[in-house]
């Protein structure tokens, strides 16, 4: 399969920068696949899984939670708000953080605090669901 460049970074890192052979992508009007000489497009992320083709034998599947895609002739970049590889995803752990965003939305004393607290509990809780796929 013919390779092209992909890059995805998130605000914290730079995730992944190499040739691949092909990239399934969450957009938020549906998932789409990505090969050498995709037409150009710009597409919003919904929260789901990135995966990686590098060879026929070497996959990677990582989590996003919003951001952009846009494929040129130059390759494909995944701008994303969050992005994290699937193996330093733990459900336990998660589960744990959720609780305890749940605890911090019923003891949050402003509305600054509350609204805070709920959009955190909204990100662990999309984290979550896309594990249980």
């Amino acid at each position: 399969m013919a390779a092209f460049h992909l890059e995805l970074v998130s605000p914290e890192r730079l995730l992944f920068a190499g040739d691949v052979d092909a990239v399934v992508v969450p957009g938020a009007e549906g998932a789409f696949t990505v090969l050498k000489d995709h037409a150009p497009v710009m597409a919003v992320l919904r929260p789901g899984i990135v995966e990686v083709e590098e060879s026929q034998t070497k996959k990677q599947r990582l989590f996003v939670r919003g951001g952009f895609a846009d494929v040129s002739s130059h390759g494909l970049t995944i701008l994303a708000e969050q992005a994290i590889p699937l193996e330093e995803l733990d459900a336990a752990k998660i589960d744990k953080q959720i609780a305890d965003a749940e605890e911090d939305v019923h003891d949050a004393t402003s509305a600054e605090a509350k609204r805070l607290a709920a959009e955190k509990l909204a990100q662990l809780r999309e984290v979550r669901a896309v594990l249980s796929i």
